[in-house]
């Protein structure tokens, strides 16, 4: 592997803004132009195997170099680094950043099929993967009031991460159209905050349930200090068993947990929800989505980030949905509402990474930044979004007109 090879490739991925090169050999090379809006990131290789990590896999060895400190950032950050590229190669202009060579792509495609299995103790071990290494990172990284691990909502005159939460699980409460007394399912309800939230606000009975027993323990502990533990039960329950347990309920949201659920399992979630929705119900979907159709999940959010995981295309998740007659009453694209969340998650860490690098160690701080540079850009750049999907097994269920969600 050559230093000419790196080279075409960067010649072709930074064209605007500037991205300076420092080699293991001490030579240095510079790609793109200075351009406004564009940064200007200086990084350097500590040995000669990034070179060859890079040109064989440009996502997945950037990034091991950078976490194991082999590839350093002398000018900038991770976020200005990855978004440099991303920006010189947007989604909507038919741009990719990287792809890995041919046998890389194959490894990694059969890998991806693999891991899509997703039973009930894969579900639970992939969880645990992310949700289980702490809580205490998650206190520093999120909004301090509600505690929500998912895109906010952003409109006009919201300002801070807090507000941009409360206005997100206020929305999707209006697509609920609650009502006094009925009873609401939660899947993958977090640390609590959307079933805090409604419980408190609507007067309503809420079930949540997810696969970590770090939420689930937390979560248990914000509902008595909420004053709302009358109306809320938080159980470690697989979504599968709560549907065999023949239980029905007036409503049914599920907020960033549809990503974790796997290809293989779509047709089997949203036969388990229409079980679970009463005839007259309500179901609120809100996940991350891929612009464009079905994908698969790259080699790094696999390997460090959400093993089993996979963004669902909007098509893949409409397709699985119709086989039960869930009528889709609403969606909605929420563009860039994500990328400015994560940004808020990122500008948290970098605060606190003192704390965070004494939690854990640096190695694992910059992973974690890497994967929020990454997610935060490809909501920027890249092909990706979110979607609130409305449900409903009657056409009755809800008015005829969207008006109810702005009174």
């Amino acid at each position: 592997m050559s230093k000419p090879l790196l080279d075409r490739f960067m010649s072709r991925a930074v064209r605007q803004g500037r991205l300076g090169i420092v080699f293991a050999d001490g030579t240095a090379s510079t790609y793109g132009t200075a351009a406004e809006g564009f940064p200007d990131i200086v990084i350097r290789f500590t040995d000669e195997r990034v070179l060859r990590d890079i040109l064989m896999d440009p996502r997945l060895g950037a990034a091991e170099a950078f976490i194991e400190g082999r590839l350093l950032i002398e000018e900038g950050d991770v976020m200005g680094l990855v978004s440099l590229l991303r920006a010189n190669s947007p989604w909507d202009k038919g741009g990719d950043i990287g792809k890995p060579n041919r046998l890389k792509r194959l490894i990694n495609h059969a890998s991806f099929a693999a891991e899509q299995i997703n039973n009930r103790v894969g579900s639970k071990k992939n969880v645990a993967h992310h949700y289980d290494i702490g809580n205490d990172l998650y206190r520093l990284m999120l909004d301090t009031e509600h505690w929500q691990y998912s895109c906010a909502y952003w409109p006009e005159g919201v300002t801070t991460l807090v507000e941009a939460q409360e206005a997100k699980l206020k929305h999707i409460a209006r697509k609920l159209h609650l009502a006094p007394g009925q009873e609401v399912l939660d899947i993958g309800c977090g640390w609590g905050g959307m079933t805090i939230h409604l419980a408190k606000h609507h007067n309503v009975h809420v079930t949540g349930i997810t696969l970590s027993e770090e939420q689930a323990a937390l979560a248990r502990s914000r509902v008595r200090d909420a004053g709302v533990a009358d109306r809320v039960t938080i159980l470690l329950e697989d979504y599968r068993d709560t549907a065999a347990s023949g239980r029905r309920f007036d409503r049914i949201v599920s907020v960033g947990m549809f990503e974790h659920v796997g290809r293989a399992q779509f047709e089997t979630f949203f036969a388990a929800a229409a079980r679970m929705l009463a005839d007259d119900g309500v179901m609120l979907l809100h996940t991350i989505g891929r612009f464009g159709g079905p994908g698969t999940t790259d080699a790094f959010t696999r390997k460090y980030v959400f093993p089993g995981g996979y963004i669902p295309a909007l098509s893949e998740t409409l397709a699985a949905s119709e086989k039960v007659r869930l009528i889709a009453s609403d969606v909605e694209t929420l563009r860039l509402h994500y990328a400015k969340t994560i940004r808020c998650w990122y500008a948290n860490c970098m605060e606190h990474q003192d704390t965070i690098v004494a939690l854990y160690d640096e190695k694992f701080f910059r992973m974690w930044t890497f994967y929020l540079a990454g997610a935060a850009t490809v909501f920027e750049h890249g092909g990706m979004a979110n979607y609130q999907i409305q449900y409903i097994r009657s056409r009755h269920a809800l008015p005829i007109t969207r008006d109810y969600l702005y009174r």
